[in-house]
C-alpha cells in the first residue's frame, strides 16, 4: 500500500487532509507541489487536473477534498473497513483534464 498526498503548504484543504493522515497514524509519502497550478505537473499526470490536495493510494487517486476524508475514514478508521472503500471512490478518475486558463499562473488550492 502506497499512499501520496500532492499538497502546497498553505492550503486549508491541503492542511485539513493531512491533519486527518496524522490522526488516522498513517504513513504516506507528501509531496509538496509548486504554488503556481501552471507548474503543477506531477498533480496533472497524476489526476489529470491541476487543484490540491489530491490523495493517491495505490491506484486510487481522489481529488476531493470531502471524497479524500471520506475515504481516509472508510479505509483507514480503526475498524478497518479495508479495501472495498476503494471501489466506492473510482468515479474519482476525470475523464477529461482540466484546461488551464488566465488566472493559472496565481497560487491556488481549490477554495480559491
Amino acid at each position: 500500500m502506497a499512499v501520496t498526498l500532492f499538497h502546497v503548504d498553505w492550503c486549508p484543504d491541503c492542511h485539513v487532509v493531512r491533519r486527518k493522515l496524522a490522526d488516522l497514524g498513517l504513513t504516506y509519502e507528501a509531496v509538496v507541489v509548486p504554488d503556481s497550478r501552471r507548474m503543477r505537473t506531477q498533480v496533472y499526470e497524476v489526476s489529470g487536473q491541476y487543484y490540491v490536495p489530491v490523495l493517491k493510494d495505490d491506484d486510487l487517486v481522489l481529488t476531493e477534498t470531502a471524497d479524500i476524508l471520506a475515504y481516509l475514514d472508510k479505509r483507514y478508521r480503526a475498524d478497518r473497513a479495508g479495501a472495498s472503500a476503494a471501489t466506492e471512490f473510482q468515479s474519482q478518475v476525470h475523464a477529461t483534464p482540466d484546461v488551464l486558463g488566465e488566472d493559472d499562473e496565481h497560487p491556488s488550492c481549490r477554495i480559491n
